[in-house]
């Protein structure tokens, strides 16, 4: 089974996809880091570095030497920052260019599923008047369309990260009685198991000093200490992109006074607006699962460690395997994890997907 992976950023959307069985065929991104570092793990795939809105159906079918029939599934996660009520058609923005050119190629190449991704703020929007209208784009190109909001965390990742999925069945494709069913969540609310936690997903990364740049590639110096991490080693001979930052001392010495799982409520009064976010000198909580991972603000600190996670520690809580290398420097890198979709919440969704398309081939 094939997929098509647009604004596929460093590629955690592929990733689990790929994990789940299916063949990466392309992807496309406007960010030259993050392309290069999808080429990079995704070598049998031809990337483009390119703004979605200068391709089409066929420029795709062409560069991958695919027919349409082979186009089992398009993936993506377009930005919809321009939709609005103000006596026009949703779709009308200018600003939602990126989101029109998504569904365009869909109904160029007429995948046999969609799915698309976004913030769940979406659905809440114009008092879901924006997720009406994407629905209703998708239906008019031929698509029965599901839209469910999904957290991280249910499905494996040690992180507390919302997003929602728009899956659509095309309705020459797949057949009409088939209906699909997103992933039942298998670990955390509503099961019998325990979310990950920070100190799982991490522990055994823990041993580098606070004032000691040890490198981007270095050995295992700890054991796996659960399965989870176990899980992420496989097939992994030493730790990439576990570079720490080196904080000043004012810095750390703020960074230490904040116990595990407090903020910038549990510092000194005088301390508490000395950075004017909310979310400011934010320490995980080694025995939950992690907040949202940013995209680098050095906002968010280690459970123990007076300084922010590393590269590969905030890939392992977005569920990123030890294999996956993050090319460019760190800032890039940090931003490359922070955007991208959780890889286990990618895969089981992916695997939901491959069990309808094998119900519908076997009839």
């Amino acid at each position: 089974m094939n997929v098509i992976d647009l604004f596929c950023g460093c590629g955690g959307f592929s990733k689990g996809f790929e994990q789940a069985g299916f063949e990466v065929k392309f992807g496309v991104d406007m960010w030259k880091d993050a392309t290069v570092t999808y080429k990079h793990n995704f070598p049998n795939a031809v990337v483009l570095n390119d703004d979605i809105i200068n391709i089409n159906g066929k420029d795709i079918l062409n560069i991958t030497d695919l027919s349409e029939d082979e186009v089992d599934v398009i993936i993506g996660g377009p930005p919809c920052q321009g939709f609005s009520v103000s006596g026009k058609r949703l779709l009308d923005d200018e600003r939602n260019k990126l989101y029109k050119s998504f569904v365009q190629i869909v109904s160029e190449l007429k995948p046999k599923v969609f799915v698309m991704e976004n913030v769940p703020g979406l659905v809440r929007l114009f008092k879901g008047q924006v997720a009406e209208q994407v629905i209703n784009d998708f239906s008019d190109i031929g698509y029965r369309v599901q839209m469910k909001i999904l957290s991280s965390d249910n499905y494996g990742v040690p992180q507390q990260r919302k997003r929602v999925f728009f899956v659509g069945l095309n309705n020459k494709k797949i057949r009409t009685n088939l209906e699909y069913n997103y992933p039942t969540p298998i670990i955390g609310n509503g099961t019998n198991i325990p979310a990950l936690t920070c100190r799982e997903a991490i522990s055994d990364l823990d041993f580098v000093p606070d004032d000691i740049v040890l490198g981007e590639d270095i050995s295992y110096q700890l054991p796996a200490q659960c399965e989870y991490q176990i899980q992420m080693r496989n097939g992994s001979k030493r730790i990439l992109n576990h570079s720490i930052t080196l904080h000043n001392n004012k810095t750390k010495e703020i960074i230490s006074m904040v116990p595990n799982g407090g903020n910038y409520k549990d510092l000194p009064k005088e301390l508490q607006d000395t950075r004017k976010v909310h979310i400011a000198w934010t320490r995980m909580n080694s025995e939950k699962p992690c907040f949202t991972i940013d995209t680098g603000h050095n906002h968010h600190f280690h459970y123990r460690a007076n300084r922010v996670p590393t590269v590969r520690e905030s890939a392992r809580i977005q569920s990123f395997p030890d294999t996956f290398e993050f090319i460019g420097i760190k800032t890039s890198q940090l931003k490359q994890v922070g955007n991208a979709v959780p890889p286990l919440l990618a895969e089981a969704i992916g695997k939901s997907i491959l069990k309808i398309l094998e119900e519908n081939k076997n009839v």
